[in-house]
């Protein structure tokens, strides 16, 4: 094995250090929103719960004859990642399989278009396990698993309302500007997929402890433990995606549908309203729509991409303006004011809005920065935290970019939180001055089809999924269409 003996392998693998995509609870994949609605059994592919024995050298042989750019090196760690997917981690392999179907095509054309080796796609394998709405603890997000900076460096919209990283076409046109740009530095994919997962500081550090070498594997020594794995993981998912069949295993197939059409949506629009009209399944159109964290597409902001299935694209196109009914959106949008075309531009200042959040267990800095589109240290500044440490009960105080819709209703309204511009050191003081004078009180609101509590805590900043329990006084988290709930106003 080059670079290293099979003794320091064995010693030095860090087979268990896995990504958390490789480490999620799989059962709970398995019942997700984008799984549990569109898996039927396959008819034709023998099955097994037992991996077949093979010897290294038709492993060797069989990684010689993938058609790929990247070389394909077999050794003793990429042995021992195959056996991951292919034995220890059989359940999670049957979804990726499935998944591909409904994924790899778009990663593939735009791979083509960046003149990026096809076999690319497989990173996202190693990155999410292909769940399109993977989070890491970190804070990483979505099938390329962007943190919220670099995301937002390589041009991807996150806000309160949109997270672009969950959207797999500019997703993946931003992981292929990202693979440009370090194979511009290094000439080598290797060290590209390497840099990708510890950014190209600590790949130039191993380089430079390792007397300049430039070869994965004799840099792998001086590598962060997890991304010594990586390009192991990478090549086995390569391995896995094309002899799987040789290790009786075979995919969840999916009614996720193939053949998709786009609609440039130029007004606000809620997804349910969509729903309504195409009379499809709510969770089919998140499905193929997960950039929209609250259900809102704001096409006041600029035209907004609504993904359909091909057959149902024309029926939507026929319902044209009255779709875009004042009242059917007023009562789905509980409360918020979408902006006018001018209000809404992304330098406007009627987009800064000041937020309480009221922290729930379970939450975190990392999903508080991703369901509101701010960093990690700008939560910290703000509320003069000194680690990302959150204690559950606690008041946040939040200035958000809300998208084009503003969390209150108008800027009238008794205890209402004042938008105008304020990132603005001098406006905070008297915004919470405002807050802290504010009467509580209650709206209320009418529960639609699809709705849960946690997607109707999303529609209220500082309301939790407990919090509307409590307050309704309900024994369970089960609700009902027409049901009227009372919205604390935080």
């Amino acid at each position: 094995m080059p670079g290293f003996s099979q003794e320091n392998t064995e010693r030095e693998t860090p087979i268990d250090l896995l990504p958390e995509s490789l480490d999620a609870n799989v059962d709970s994949l398995l019942h997700s929103w984008h799984v549990q609605y569109f898996t039927q059994a396959e008819d034709f592919c023998h099955d097994d719960e037992e991996d077949v024995i093979i010897p290294d050298s038709v492993y060797a042989l069989r990684l010689t004859r993938l058609p790929c750019v990247i070389p394909m090196q077999y050794n003793d760690v990429v042995r021992q990642c195959i056996d991951l997917y292919t034995v220890r981690k059989r359940n999670l392999v049957r979804y990726i399989l499935g998944m591909a179907d409904h994924y790899f095509p778009i990663i593939e054309q735009i791979l083509d278009e960046y003149d990026m080796p096809l076999e690319l796609k497989y990173l996202a394998i190693v990155e999410s396990a292909l769940n399109p709405k993977a989070q890491s603890h970190a804070g990483a997000y979505g099938l390329w698993q962007f943190m919220l900076p670099t995301a937002k460096s390589y041009g991807l919209e996150i806000n309160s309302l949109v997270d672009e990283r969950l959207d797999v076409v500019k997703a993946t046109r931003a992981a292929c500007q990202y693979f440009k740009d370090m194979y511009a530095i290094y000439g080598d994919w290797n060290l590209v997929m390497a840099s990708y997962n510890c950014g190209p500081g600590n790949v130039n550090k191993a380089i430079r402890r390792s007397g300049g070498k430039t070869n994965f594997w004799e840099i792998y020594p001086y590598l962060p433990r997890e991304t010594r794995m990586y390009v192991p993981l990478f090549i086995a998912a390569n391995y896995m995606m094309n002899y799987h069949c040789e290790h009786n295993l075979c995919p969840i197939r999916t009614n996720l549908p193939l053949a998709t059409d786009t609609v440039m949506i130029t007004n606000v629009l809620h997804l349910q309203q969509v729903a309504e009209a195409t009379k499809l399944d709510i969770e089919q159109l998140r499905a193929l729509n997960p950039q929209y964290k609250r259900d809102i597409i704001p096409g006041n902001t600029k035209p907004s991409v609504l993904k359909l299935p091909a057959a149902t694209a024309y029926a939507f196109v026929d319902h044209g303006d009255t779709l875009y009914t004042s009242q059917r959106l007023g009562e789905l949008l509980a409360g918020c004011t979408a902006l006018t075309p001018v209000e809404s531009r992304p330098s406007s200042p009627g987009r800064k809005e000041c937020i309480t959040h009221v922290v729930e267990s379970g939450e975190n800095i990392h999903t508080l920065s991703n369901r509101y589109g701010v960093s990690t240290q700008e939560i910290r500044k703000w509320n003069g935290l000194r680690s990302n440490q959150l204690k559950r009960g606690s008041k946040l105080r939040l200035y958000i970019d809300n998208g084009g819709v503003t969390y209150m209703a108008t800027k009238a309204d008794e205890g209402a939180i004042d938008s105008e511009n304020l990132t603005a050191e001098t406006k905070e003081k008297p915004v919470l001055e405002k807050q802290a004078k504010a009467p509580k009180k209650f709206i209320t609101y009418k529960v639609k089809n699809g709705d849960s509590l946690y997607s109707i805590s999303l529609k209220f900043p500082g309301v939790t999924s407990s919090v509307l329990q409590k307050t309704n006084g309900l024994k369970g988290t089960g609700i009902f269409p027409g049901q009227v709930l009372k919205i604390p106003n935080v």
